[in-house]
């Protein structure tokens, strides 16, 4: 790598609120979004929410001799909604699809049907690697009672893992080098340092997978910057947020990408806001070795920069960053907050809890489902005897079908929590082991940070083996 190396990326991200029948003019706002893409000419377009094929298809042939990489991340029973355009060749493609994504019974909100997940794409871009991810995290429909913040929760833990597994990897020891940013650090004043140690070696270097040099994530997060998953999320990555980072911003109040300006916005949901809410976001960060920034963000303001008319109910993020080659430099020293008072601990904490509430009420909910399978069998019982005594035999049939009706709903009903009660645990579980590992390490000095806790982890599967 060249010591003035230096690189600029335009990435554009947008939920394009794309369901078929039920969003209004949505072919004249595809049509309007790829004329505005070929005439920007991103490096990167990520969107969420282009759920029909058709659509995505009608871009990528508009798209193509701008953007010749494209791909559609499908899931679940619609499709997670997630597609990605690149004027730069994709090395490597995945997705993971979130464990948990609210209720197969809550029909109207839909979230489970659509498979949420987050995808991967990797570039190689003059000898770095660029990690960019798209991602769209479960709708909150009720900021009062929000039935569904346990699930968001462990969506963003689930994706915080994701991030961290795959950009830095957990074949060998992932270390804190309080040096290792060079004129970067998060805001935290840390840097996540992975060293590539071969299992069964400690201390033996081994280059048998490159991480990412730089990590990119777009995405409609359904968060409020201060909510907790979006904390969590930024805590354990040490992601940075381009609208508090950027030098030059353009757009809407506070940066806020769902505005009443906009037509296509349900005006009620936003009147507690009266400027808007901010729920998509660009987050980003670089690993050792690099620098990067945020020189300018630009949103748009209710509607498209050309005609005028919404691209969508939400507001575009375009942001220009800028990579750069950075060697280590050694930090001052610098004095370190117990664990126990860090951000990072107090948030794990009350995701911890979080999700404990959310496993009791899981919990209540499969009981519930129990008791109803107990009672349609008893019932079912009872019709068998009054059938076969003929005394009431019209009856007996007539109840038959709606009680088998209501052991059938109650058993998917139970089967379904309880699914969710293993999802919550999992999630649950490693935080509980993360903040155990993080207890245990408070008399070493430094706060422990997310890559030191990881590689912990990791050491005690190498020692197993």
């Amino acid at each position: 790598m060249k010591p003035n190396f230096s690189l600029r990326l335009r990435i554009f991200n947008l939920n394009c609120w794309g369901i078929p029948y039920l969003s209004k003019h949505r072919a004249d706002r595809m049509r309007r979004l790829g004329d505005f893409l070929n005439q920007e000419s991103f490096d990167l377009a990520l969107l969420e929410e282009v759920w029909s094929e058709q659509d995505f298809q009608y871009l990528r042939q508009k798209l193509s001799p701008t953007y010749p990489a494209a791909h559609h991340f499908r899931s679940g029973i619609i499709g997670s909604g997630l597609c990605v355009f690149s004027k730069h060749p994709i090395q490597e493609l995945t997705q993971h699809v979130y464990t948990l994504n609210g209720y197969p019974y809550m029909i109207h909100h839909g979230d489970w049907f659509s498979g949420k997940a987050v995808g991967l794409l990797v570039l190689h871009l003059s000898g770095m690697v660029l990690n960019a991810y798209v991602t769209h995290l479960h709708a909150e429909y009720n900021r009062r009672k929000d039935i569904y913040l346990a699930h968001r929760v462990a969506q963003a833990w689930e994706l915080a893992q994701f991030i961290q597994c795959v950009s830095l990897g957990l074949n060998g020891e992932v270390g804190w080098d309080p040096g290792a940013g060079g004129e970067q650090g998060p805001s935290h004043g840390e840097e996540l340092v992975r060293e590539e140690l071969p299992p069964h070696q400690h201390g033996s270097p081994s280059h048998t997978s490159k991480k990412a040099d730089v990590v990119l994530l777009c995405g409609d997060l359904n968060m409020h910057p201060e909510d907790l998953g979006c904390c969590l999320l930024k805590e354990w990555t040490g992601l940075r947020d381009a609208y508090l980072e950027t030098r030059d911003f353009k757009g809407s109040e506070e940066g806020n990408t769902m505005v009443p300006k906009n037509c296509y916005v349900n005006q009620q949901e936003l009147k507690p806001f009266p400027f808007g809410v901010r729920i998509d976001y660009m987050l980003y960060k670089a690993v050792s070795g690099f620098y990067i920034s945020c020189k300018s963000l630009e949103t748009t303001t209710g509607n498209d920069p050309y005609s005028g008319t919404p691209l969508s109910d939400h507001e575009a993020l375009m942001a220009t960053l800028f990579v750069r080659h950075s060697p280590p430099q050694q930090s001052p020293n610098s004095t370190h907050r117990p664990a126990e008072r860090s951000p990072l601990m107090s948030v794990l904490k009350e995701a911890w809890t979080e999700l404990g509430l959310g496993m009791a009420q899981a919990r209540w909910w499969a009981a519930f489902a129990s008791y109803v399978i107990g009672l349609g069998l008893l019932l079912l019982a009872l019709l068998c005897v009054l059938a076969a005594g003929g005394g009431a035999r019209e009856a007996a049939i007539l109840l038959w079908t709606p009680s088998v009706g209501l052991v059938l709903w109650a058993g998917a009903f139970y089967l379904f929590h309880v699914q969710e009660v293993n999802g919550l645990y999992r999630a649950h579980a490693e935080l509980q082991h993360v903040l155990g590992r993080a207890s245990e390490a408070q008399d070493l000095g430094p706060e422990p940070q997310p890559a030191l806790l990881l590689g912990q982890q990791e050491g005690d599967r190498t020692k197993e083996q």
